[in-house]
């Protein structure tokens, strides 16, 4: 029996058909605003913090627009090595007025990002780099088709840069119609909620302030560290689990460091963290904190947190992943305080219950 299927068969419904429409006016728009001169990283970050593109979309999006429409080439490799410092790309890669370029990461925690190579705070939304993941660079020109090969030798060339090695900038490369362009300013969203220029979320903790010192006095909810009255905890109800799955289109704060002030970070340390992670969480529930030590992610703090193996002096990481991010300085200052001698002031009480820290 001969199918009925068709590659229109999305479009039998209003909501399929409609979805379709804005799909096509939101590419149509990107098409026009590359024309002009913007980059196409640039854009789908300001439509996916806008909620008009699902992160998930933004991949086909993205090499429908530079594959089909604009010819661009790609060139992809696993990370063997990666740059420290993502900040000296930018600044070399704007020099680069003879391509246009747009890179695809594949983040182990966020992924898919796609950033803009030429802006330090488009490849801020990657924050670090981790070896092994893919890396796509897409190379062309926006005002006409530009040659293969001089494209992909682009291409190579950024990934030897993300690589944390030097690349020769060819002559080809470094003269052209494609500066490097500010992105414009999005306009407003639905939500009614203050435009950005492309960039993630942040919090008072990193809108460009360092964070408030570290304190070792009792939690503000605690008004000495000797005896914490009753009503300080919050109804009992189990705890909130640290480790969630990743929002699409969630944004991740840059990695903060706590520094082990105990002598050893031992297990009382381990469920001052845990209490603290789960009070943030009870407050944020959108939001979810990750935990690194020594470049890797901690799935589960108690395989890690042993006695003796965390010492004074170590440094654990944390970042902030989600997207209206809020509390992370005081959140900050709760670890250093539970890495410290201190760290009692969290593990009083029943341990089934929620800690009214934010």
């Amino acid at each position: 029996m001969k199918s009925l299927s068709s590659q229109f068969e999305g479009l039998g419904g209003r909501d399929g058909f409609n979805a379709s429409v804005r799909h096509i006016q939101r590419s149509i728009d990107a098409i026009d605003r590359m024309r002009s001169g913007e980059n196409l990283a640039d854009i789908v970050g300001q439509l996916v913090d806008e909620k008009a593109l699902a992160k998930e979309d933004s991949l086909p999006f993205v090499t429908m627009i530079l594959r089909d429409k604009f010819k661009y080439q790609a060139v992809s490799a696993n990370l063997s090595s990666v740059a420290a410092d993502l900040g000296p790309i930018a600044e070399t890669l704007r020099k680069w007025n003879g391509v246009d370029l747009v890179a695809v990461y594949y983040h182990p925690d966020l992924g898919v990002l796609v950033v803009n190579p030429k802006s330090a705070e488009s490849l801020g939304r990657i924050d670090r780099l981790s070896r092994f993941e893919l890396l796509v660079v897409w190379a062309g020109r926006f005002d006409r088709e530009g040659d293969a090969d001089t494209l992909k030798e682009a291409a190579r060339a950024v990934i030897e840069l993300f690589s944390g090695r030097n690349a020769k900038a060819k002559p080809a490369f470094l003269k052209g119609s494609c500066s490097y362009h500010e992105p414009k300013a999005a306009a407003p969203a639905s939500s009614g909620r203050k435009a950005r220029k492309g960039a993630a979320p942040k919090s008072a903790a990193h809108r460009g302030r360092p964070p408030r010192s570290a304190q070792t006095s009792a939690p503000d909810w605690m008004p000495s560290q000797t005896a914490a009255p009753a009503q300080a905890e919050a109804p009992e109800k189990p705890a909130v689990q640290a480790e969630r799955a990743v929002k699409p289109g969630a944004h991740m704060t840059p990695l903060y460091s706590v520094v082990v002030t105990n002598e050893l970070f031992h297990n009382e340390n381990v469920e001052a963290w845990k209490r603290i992670i789960a009070s943030y969480n009870a407050r944020y529930p959108d939001l979810q904190v990750m935990v690194y030590y020594e470049g890797e992610r901690i799935m589960d703090i108690n395989a890690l947190f042993k006695w003796g193996k965390v010492k004074h002096g170590s440094t654990i990481q944390f970042a902030v992943v989600g997207d209206e991010i809020q509390g992370v300085s005081k959140l900050q200052r709760y670890l250093t305080q539970g890495a410290s001698p201190q760290f009692a002031a969290f593990i009083r009480g029943n341990v089934t219950s929620v800690l009214p820290l934010f």
